[in-house]
């Protein structure tokens, strides 16, 4: 037998080896370089029936009778190498095939593939790290099917599962989607608007920015973290491209020196994601003056005091829910009470998401209670209402979820918790420094939230 290194050719560009109707073989773990790959595999024709790891130039028939399967492509795989899959049963369309990318795209997409068609036959290539898997045989249609999101904006953190992952707005900025395809491209939200600020002189509290919240609850892409009573039942499905947040600013409050009554402070401002947009919460009444009503909002402003034209009366407080969304977006505030002929009350506390103000009662006058969710997966209480302002010594509490403190006779208001959607404080007056003002609204946040493998 005689050995070479080189076999040349004599003329022209073709060398064939073997005659016509012989077989030319590689021995058993001889390595072929040089070649190529014509887009042929070697079949193997033991059907799987469970989870396995392809291997580079071999196809697979695949029987998921029993039930779908999985399948991972190879590792680190280098340009040409190439896989096949076959429905071995005609049961693909009621049991599908997920093939796992282990780390490469498949046809450019950061998502595994499902083959979900009853007799399908796919044919996959290794091209290069931009495209990943590119399928060049397929006996029915586009293979990349449903995929998982990736994407870029704000401060982005996997959960404890590592399934999902976090992006935190705590200003504005851009959501960026650079691959997702189908149900599993939605993504849960949580839009939170700017706290209202509260009013100065026995005010009544700022009103929580607006609370909206959706998880995603698809069959394909169920999320299961606890929400709020609040939240819709679908998320938001998205497309690649990019999608401006908004994180709504706090109202600002009368600043010192506090100038003439009939001035009215701030209203909180929008939060905005995608199609969802939440109002800010409505500033306290401000009095004695034209602005002693609470301003609608997300939540609505408590009234002050004294009402006006200065008559003892209530004053109306401000309307929740403004504009109207549904699920409701908060509530409406609390209604102040003048006491005569002392001169003396207690502001009406600031809506909340979940809870109306509270009045300006002997028994107390705080913001109404926000709402708690976990879709940063950690338990957090988010747009309370700020508190009414109160003459007596004790301030009122704001609502849970950064809600600020009422004024009272010694001690001023506080503000509404920042990224949190607090309403401010009501201020009273008395003899602490600044207690006749009230006190801004904190600012919003946007969460987007979604299953990423």
């Amino acid at each position: 037998m005689s050995k070479v290194n080189t076999v040349t050719k004599r003329t022209g560009s073709t060398l064939t080896l073997g005659e016509s109707g012989a077989t030319v073989a590689l021995a058993c773990g001889a390595l072929q370089t040089g070649f190529g790959r014509t887009g042929t595999v070697d079949w193997c024709t033991t059907a799987k029936t469970s989870p396995f790891t392809a291997t580079s130039g071999d196809g697979f028939f695949l029987n998921t009778s029993s039930g779908a399967i999985t399948v991972t492509l190879p590792a680190s795989p280098s340009a040409g190498d190439i896989v096949a899959f076959k429905d071995y049963a005609n049961t693909w369309d009621t049991n599908n095939v997920t093939i796992a990318r282990n780390g490469s795209k498949i046809n450019g997409s950061c998502g595994c593939a499902t083959l979900s068609t009853e007799s399908q036959s796919v044919t996959l290539i290794y091209v290069d790290a931009t495209k990943g898997w590119q399928d060049i045989h397929d006996s029915t249609s586009n293979v990349t099917g449903e995929s998982f999101i990736c994407a870029s904006g704000g401060n982005s953190v996997a959960t404890a599962c590592t399934n999902y992952k976090v992006h935190t707005f705590t200003s504005s900025g851009t959501f960026t989607v650079n691959s997702g395809i189908g149900a599993k491209a939605t993504v849960s939200y949580l839009v939170v608007a700017g706290g209202g600020a509260g009013g100065k002189d026995r005010s009544g509290g700022g009103g929580a920015g607006g609370f909206r919240e959706g998880r995603v609850n698809t069959s394909s892409n169920p999320d299961t973290y606890s929400v709020s009573p609040l939240a819709a039942t679908t998320g938001i499905q998205l497309s690649p491209g990019t999608f401006p947040v908004t994180v709504g600013a706090g109202g600002a409050t009368i600043p010192a020196p506090a100038p003439a009554s009939g001035t009215p402070v701030g209203s909180g401002t929008v939060s905005t994601f995608s199609t969802i947009t939440s109002a800010g919460g409505g500033g306290g009444g401000s009095g004695p003056g034209p602005f002693s009503t609470g301003r609608d909002g997300g939540s609505g402003g408590g009234s002050d005091a004294y009402g006006y034209p200065s008559s003892p009366g209530n004053m109306a407080a401000g309307s929740g829910n403004t504009p109207p969304v549904s699920p409701p977006q908060g509530n409406n505030g609390g209604v102040g009470v003048y006491n005569s002929p002392n001169g003396s009350g207690r502001g009406g506390g600031g809506g909340g998401a979940t809870a109306v103000g509270t009045g300006g009662t002997p028994g107390g006058n705080p913001g109404g209670a926000g709402a708690t969710t976990s879709i940063n997966a950690t338990p957090t209480a988010y747009a309370g209402g700020g508190a009414g302002s109160t003459c007596a010594s004790g301030a009122a509490t704001g609502g849970a979820g950064g809600g600020g403190n009422g004024g009272s006779d010694c001690s001023a208001a506080t503000d509404g918790t920042a990224n949190r959607g607090g309403g401010g404080g009501g201020g009273n007056g008395g003899t602490a420094p600044n207690s006749t003002l009230g006190a801004n609204g904190g600012s919003g946040i946007v969460i987007i939230r979604y299953k990423f493998q």
